[in-house]
């Protein structure tokens, strides 16, 4: 199975978790079975985090294990790296991951790279959740996805969920990870009533541990026709141009990466081999980022595969608006999807 489960269906009970709810349960029983598992960052204490996903953990856990950090993420990362090398498994919070200029050093020259600078003696064995998303008039420093500036860093796993179910699973795998993991979780899927939610995002996951394993897509909708490759919000955008397109006579596949590394270059491949068409959807700028990188994998491993031209669907390389209305012109969606196979038919 693609999925490495810990348990089976026939043996558990299921329940309907939104993402935010998913993420405290898997890091909550991880903090049950290894007392090295502990979670830091702004506002996660009390609060449970500006997204929820640390709701209940102080009350369980107490603030020794569930830390309340001050506004200084280079300096709390930079402690969350030094317990990792030291035998711990922090969960570190970094608000928002358009932050991420403010501790890029740490996080890139620390975390990424001592492993390979030890000759692989001291691991890193830390996750770093961070949100991702537009939609909010929040402005261009807290509404950015920066999909591709994480995978473009060598030395991290980089995982993006689009529902609960992988949500948990994968937060689980990061957790048990040696290696330090960027887990970019979408605003508009957390299931937060002020943010609103996707109601695809909230679906049933075993009330027990399990794992989704890191580097494996899926493919949540069949099709012959087109292939349209997303991850977290660009999914749901591409299941509802599937639905549109559908209605023309037009199947289509949608391809959930899930992880940004690895990449999982062989089951897209494999989609578009069998379609023929790529829309790649990422609500990441458009120019050297996710887009391109998976046109490119098919392009070096057999263009003749294509019918037509692959097409990309991404945020325009412009600061993300403050207006809502110029917001929401920039952001990807189902109706640029749809449009994006009309021109690959012209």
């Amino acid at each position: 199975m693609a999925e490495a489960e810990t348990i089976t269906a026939a043996k558990t009970a299921h329940k309907r978790l939104t993402i935010a709810r998913a993420m405290a349960d898997a890091i909550a029983h991880e903090m049950r079975t290894d007392e090295r598992v502990f979670v830091m960052g702004e506002d996660i204490g009390p609060l449970g985090g500006v997204f929820g996903n640390t709701r209940g953990l102080i009350e369980e856990f107490g603030p020794e294990r569930v830390r309340d950090t001050p506004i200084s993420e280079t300096g709390f990362i930079g402690a969350a790296v030094g317990a990792a090398m030291d035998g711990m498994r922090p969960v570190v919070e970094l608000m928002f991951a358009d932050f991420v200029g403010v501790c890029l050093d740490i996080i890139y020259n620390a975390a990424a790279k001592n492993c390979y600078f030890s000759g692989g003696n001291v691991h890193v064995p830390m996750v770093l959740m961070t949100s991702t998303g537009a939609g909010y008039s929040d402005g261009g420093q807290h509404s950015q996805c920066m999909y591709g500036t994480f995978a473009h860093l060598p030395g991290m796993k980089v995982v993006v969920p689009s529902n609960s179910y992988d949500a948990k699973g994968l937060m689980t795998a990061a957790i048990r990870d040696p290696n330090p993991v960027i887990y970019m979780f979408h605003k508009r899927l957390q299931g937060m009533g002020w943010l609103g939610t996707e109601k695809g995002a909230t679906v049933a996951c075993p009330e027990e541990p399990y794992t989704v394993e890191i580097g494996k897509a899926k493919t949540v909708r069949e099709g012959v026709d087109i292939t349209i490759v997303s991850l977290g919000m660009g999914v749901h955008w591409a299941l509802q141009a599937a639905e549109k397109l559908a209605s023309d006579g037009v199947s289509a596949e949608v391809v959930d990466l899930r992880s940004l590394v690895p990449l999982d270059r062989d089951h897209v491949f494999a989609s578009v081999k069998k379609t023929g068409r790529l829309i790649v959807v990422d609500e990441d700028y458009k120019s050297y980022g996710i887009t391109g990188e998976i046109i490119a994998t098919i392009a070096e491993r057999d263009i003749s595969v294509l019918k037509a031209s692959p097409q990309r669907v991404a945020f325009p390389d412009i600061p993300i608006p403050y207006s809502r209305s110029m917001e929401y012109w920039a952001l990807p969606s189902a109706d640029k999807i749809i449009a994006a196979y009309q021109r690959m038919e012209r």
